[in-house]
């Protein structure tokens, strides 16, 4: 099998993982290339990327503490920005390693060059003087310039998100550090970087008291990007960087003339994105601005919501009688039926459902991110084989 020169690689994709069982190394490396096969197709099939050198050798680092198997899983990549981040999302659909149930989520997609790039401009800064009088002192201006501005890139909150300046009230949020510094290159300081495809918190927060605008690649991988972010924080206008071209390639003039075309998250939705996902994220800030105004009186009912004994009697009735089918069931506050889905797609259809259960029913074990999700649309009861965490406001139901 083909081995990637340490010299091509251009991304790193960062993933934690955590499993209900003891496993190996290879364990986790089968998973990877067997539950992602043929997923994106035969061009970005990664055993074949792997022989032709496109993907490098997979690391993995775990460590096993009782019953549960976590760690980090490192992939390096010579592919393109949004080969590298369809990649990722690939991986982050395995739910089972071996025989035993599994998340992986991806941290982030690290730019390997940006160590590079430093030293070079260190370098050329060094050599730039030693030219001497024979220099074009116009360049030598333009490369000072440009040295001022790179080194007031700071970083924000826990994240380390890096950033130029944050005081005015409008803010640009771009995808990795390489896009901040050829935006501050350019002149703008108002901007941001998520460090990535995923979305930080950071972002999230600073959308709750600035007027953000979305700054992404000019592909595929940047309306994937945008729909990720619209879909989880609050964004006022999105700008698109010309077809084929990514923000971190752009000139001057074209970074203003992108940003001059700027256009609302509604527009850029409606024209981009499908009408699905349009009508969920035009729901979701319409109740946004309906519990900002004068709370939600759905989730009054929720949070007054008790279950009587008989209530809780025929939970446990219900439950018995989904043993062993691998079924997770989602009830709502009369015990009725909404859905009834695979145990292994619960945490996915958490994120998607509109309705709120107010009982979900698992055939299995409930992860971290699985209660996180129950949580926050509002579950009272979880009832499950197994619990892996008890860090939640929900009510643990063990069957």
């Amino acid at each position: 099998m083909a081995k990637i020169s340490p010299v091509s690689i251009k991304y790193m994709i960062h993933a934690s993982f955590l499993v209900e069982g003891a496993l190996e190394k290879p364990d986790i490396i089968g998973a990877i290339f067997g539950q992602t096969e043929g997923l994106l197709g035969a061009d970005l099939e990664m055993r074949e990327l792997q022989k032709e050198g496109k993907i490098g050798r997979i690391e993995v680092d775990l460590e096993r503490k009782d019953k549960i198997t976590a760690g980090k899983i490192y992939i390096p990549t010579a592919l393109d920005q949004s080969e590298t981040t369809l990649i990722a999302a690939a991986v982050e659909t395995i739910e089972k390693i071996g025989p035993c149930d599994a998340q992986v989520e991806v941290e982030k997609i690290e730019d390997v060059r940006g160590s590079k790039r430093e030293y070079i401009v260190e370098r050329a800064k060094k050599l730039m003087a030693e030219i001497g009088k024979g220099s074009d002192s116009r360049e030598i201006l333009r490369t000072i310039q440009d040295s001022r501005r790179i080194a007031g890139v700071k970083e924000y909150g826990e994240e380390k998100l890096p950033y130029g300046d944050l005081t005015e009230s409008e803010l640009i949020v771009v995808e990795g550090r390489a896009d901040v510094l050829n935006l501050l290159r350019a002149g703008i300081k108002n901007v941001i970087a998520m460090n990535g495809t995923k979305l930080p918190n950071g972002i999230k927060d600073l959308g709750e008291e600035k007027e953000i605008t979305l700054f992404v690649d000019g592909d595929r991988g940047g309306k994937l990007i945008a729909q990720n972010v619209l879909e989880n924080a609050r964004i006022k206008y999105v700008c698109v960087a010309p077809d084929g071209k990514e923000v971190e390639e752009l000139v001057a003039k074209e970074i203003l003339q992108a940003l001059r075309k700027k256009v609302p998250a509604e527009e850029f939705l409606s024209k981009n994105l499908k009408r699905s996902f349009r009508e969920s994220y035009e729901k979701k800030e319409t109740a946004s601005a309906r519990t900002s105004s004068s709370g939600s009186q759905k989730d009054s009912n929720i949070q007054e919501k008790t279950f009587s004994k008989v209530e809780r009697d025929k939970i446990k009735e219900i439950a018995e009688k989904n043993k062993g089918k691998g079924k997770a069931i989602l009830l709502d506050d009369n015990l009725r039926e909404i859905k009834e889905v695979s145990s292994r797609a619960l945490g996915i259809v958490l994120k998607k459902i509109k309705e709120s259960p107010l009982v979900i029913i698992l055939d299995g074990t409930a992860t971290p991110a699985t209660l996180e999700s129950a949580e926050e649309l509002g579950v009272k009861i979880f009832v499950a084989r197994n619990f892996t965490t008890t860090n939640t406001k929900t009510e643990l139901l063990a069957v």
